[in-house]
């Protein structure tokens, strides 16, 4: 009779996704949702319905850093763009700048202002992704809405068609410019060794700088959404400073020489829970600084502290678990490099209290900061008299052996790093991602938000929503994360016939 029950429990229980395990159960979400690349939360609960473990498992592979050698150095920019449709410019142009250290090269100032132009138009339109189509939905129509309505449809029904009318229209009109500049929107190919492939034309620049104009418009715009919905909500401020989504952990992020947060360029900063400097280096000394730990259960391999080393899945600041994105950055600099920004930067720091602010879920506002400063950032450079000059590039000469790149990708700190024979053959390529520095600090914001939430083990598909907000605020990109083979993991392949009755079960 016991197993009958069991049974018949089990039946009913797994098209909710739970699975009975003896005295224990099990609540899978797979899979998760509202990211780039594909991943699953399994739960284990006690005999008393208490969360035991929780596991933020990434079951995708895309082998970038296996496939790569061989290859000229000179296709990685357009090879590795193909890693995420969400974030190619970030990968982009971190190749790009490992081409100009694997040949020696400096691009000219032009050049370089076109590349920031086009890097910080992208990052206005990614952020506005998240902040209204992956993120946004949490809390503009709420955590534990129906499942059909936390999405785009569901956030243009909450703040009005006019509203989506201007967030697609302005990430739209953006889109058209990165196309302009980069070539094309999806997999840019305009970053050379030395340079890029074109610049602003003249005749171009007014309606350019219309869209800057308008790029700071929508970006207070959507400051002032977020905190007419978010922080005028004491239940939804409640919950962004709650401890079930909040570690001490070390934050990264690039700045520039006066530690304001720069997505292009600059030096890594390293700050402590604590906010104190604990390390500042370039990207050429990234192995002295970062490691990565291994564990059996996940593709993504997790980034650590070098020299505090690797103490498991703990925070605090004998912890060698860091933070990037854009939470990190703000904790790891000391202010904003454009006014309005600035304004919005100590506004932040205000309402929490404190710096560095702790809470994962503040990811959210530090992103509409960031969105104000890409947006000032175009302003200036398209207000730069060099900004159309066709002086774009400067030929390499240099026999290359080892390049390394970083730029400030929308999920985090960025790292390309190509190591090619004299002919400029990839021989080794190792990427180290955003979503792989944050791999750690996110396994522990799910597995600290299932504990916290999941009582006597009921857990509804709104509580489940507000584990997976958990991993959502940082933005996560799998597809970018898992380009290496780590291990062997357990694998279940189901074998179905046309009626979807289950013939074969292998396991690994």
């Amino acid at each position: 009779m016991k197993d009958k029950v069991k049974e018949v429990w089990n039946e009913a229980a797994g098209r909710a996704g739970q699975q009975y395990i003896g005295a224990r159960r099990r609540i899978t979400v797979d899979p998760i949702t509202r990211l780039e690349g594909h991943g699953k939360i399994d739960i284990f609960l006690d005999e008393t319905g208490k969360v035991e473990r929780a596991y933020f498992q990434v079951p995708e592979l895309r082998g970038f850093e296996v496939f790569s050698i061989g290859r000229p150095a000179e296709d990685m920019p357009q090879i590795t763009s193909r890693i995420c449709g969400v974030c190619p410019m970030a990968h982009h142009m971190a190749g790009t700048k490992a081409l100009d250290d694997l040949y020696r090269v400096e691009p000219t100032n032009a050049a370089k202002k076109v590349r920031e132009l086009a890097y910080n138009a992208f990052m206005l339109e990614d952020h506005a992704l998240h902040v209204y189509i992956l993120g946004g939905p949490d809390f503009i129509v709420g955590p534990d809405a129906p499942a059909a309505d936390r999405n785009v449809l569901g956030v243009i029904n909450k703040v009005g068609l006019e509203v989506g009318k201007k967030v697609i229209s302005m990430r739209r009109r953006i889109r058209e410019f990165i196309s302009y500049v980069s070539g094309k929107v999806v997999h840019p190919v305009f970053g050379l060794p030395g340079g890029v492939s074109r610049g602003i034309r003249p005749e171009d620049l007014p309606r350019f700088q219309e869209l800057a104009k308008d790029g700071v418009e929508f970006a207070l715009f959507t400051m002032q959404v977020f905190q007419d919905i978010v922080l005028k909500n004491d239940a939804y401020v409640k919950l962004i400073t709650s401890d079930d989504y909040t570690h001490q952990t070390h934050y990264m992020g690039l700045v520039d020489a006066k530690n304001h947060p720069n997505f292009y360029d600059g030096m890594i900063r390293v700050v402590n829970p604590g906010g104190h400097e604990v390390a500042k280096f370039r990207v050429q000394d990234y192995t002295d600084h970062i490691a990565e730990h291994v564990e059996p259960w996940s593709y993504v391999k997790f980034c650590y502290l070098k020299k505090t080393g690797w103490h498991g899945f703990t925070d605090g600041p004998g912890s060698g678990v860091y933070a990037v994105a854009p939470l990190a950055r703000l904790n790891a600099s000391e202010g904003m490099a454009t006014p309005e920004a600035e304004k919005a930067y100590k506004q932040y720091f205000n309402l929490f209290g404190h710096k560095p602010v702790h809470h994962t879920l503040a990811n959210h506002y530090a992103r509409v900061v960031e969105m104000i400063y890409a947006a000032e950032r175009m302003q200036e450079l398209l207000a730069d008299p060099e900004i159309t000059s066709t002086a774009l590039r400067v030929i390499p000469t240099h026999t290359p052996t080892v390049g390394k790149g970083v730029v400030e990708a929308p999920r985090g700190t960025l790292i390309h790093h190509y190591e090619t024979d004299d002919r400029g053959i990839i021989t080794n390529a190792n990427l180290i991602v955003a979503t792989q520095n944050n791999s750690a600090r996110m396994a522990m914001s799910v597995e600290k938000a299932a504990k916290g939430l999941i009582k006597d083990g009921r857990a509804d598909d709104g509580l489940l929503n507000m584990v997976e907000m958990a991993f959502r605020a940082y933005d996560p990109c799998h597809a970018c994360a898992t380009h290496s083979l780590p291990g062997q993991m357990p694998l279940a392949l189901r074998i179905y016939d046309h009626e979807r009755r289950l013939l074969e079960e292998i396991r690994r």
